[in-house]
């Protein structure tokens, strides 16, 4: 067991899987975490349980939160309609202050377990569009990290990871195809079945498949 812990943030998607896999790497004792929040399928749910198990995971926890009762997301009110054709500005697929919640409960977590990363898949090349994806909120946050806890006030720095930042998609696949990622694990899309077979027409869909294409990488993607 390695003396460096970290809190890796893991939807059951490709880019999380990819970033645990990296952490491990690392030679990092990986706590993941993931959350029922209301999102449309539990399908990523258990990608991430898949996740955590394929990727030795030293613990994995699903914490439940219910961002529903706020709604205005495609991704926790079934009102909204997902998009499956690409748009302009910020979609409606965005969940108001998802990764602030996320990062700031894998924070706590991070004090109590004693590390001092957390890992979280944030991208800003090939991604929808989101402000808390932002290089700028992640900096902004891991200020905030080091100012709002006790073990920042004390002198243990916090570090929120982002190794995927400037990455497109497809050098995130090739990155964890090196790794050993099994991306048939691994559920992406917005609107997934109970199976967690994809829609194939979604922003995330689109993303994922264009990535494994550039990639060179067969797609093990199941489409319903």
């Amino acid at each position: 067991m390695s003396t460096k812990k970290a809190i890796i943030l893991l939807s059951g998607g490709l880019d999380s899987a990819t970033v645990a896999a990296i952490a491990r790497a690392e030679q990092y004792d990986c706590y993941s975490l993931s959350f029922d929040y209301g999102q449309r399928h539990r399908a990523e749910l258990q990608a991430s349980e898949r996740v955590a198990r394929h990727l030795g995971m030293r613990e994995h926890k699903i914490i439940g939160l219910n961002l529903g009762s706020i709604g205005g997301s495609a991704l926790t009110d079934e009102r909204i309609a997902v998009p499956e054709t690409p748009s302009q500005g910020i979609p409606v697929t965005y969940v108001p202050a998802r990764n602030t919640v996320f990062l700031a409960l894998a924070l706590g977590w991070a004090e109590v377990v004693g590390a001092q990363d957390i890992f979280i898949g944030v991208n800003a090349v090939d991604y929808s569009g989101y402000p808390d994806c932002r290089p700028e909120f992640i900096n902004a946050f891991e200020q905030l990290a080091n100012l709002a806890t006790k073990a920042g006030v004390e002198g243990q720095s916090f570090h929120i990871r982002t190794p995927l930042q400037y990455w497109t998609k497809a050098q995130i696949i090739q990155e964890g195809v090196k790794l050993g990622v099994d991306y048939r694990l691994t559920v992406s899309c917005y609107q997934a079945d109970a199976l967690g077979r994809a829609c194939g027409k979604c922003d995330s869909c689109r993303l994922r498949a264009a990535g494994f294409a550039a990639a060179g990488v067969l797609d093990p993607t199941e489409y319903f």
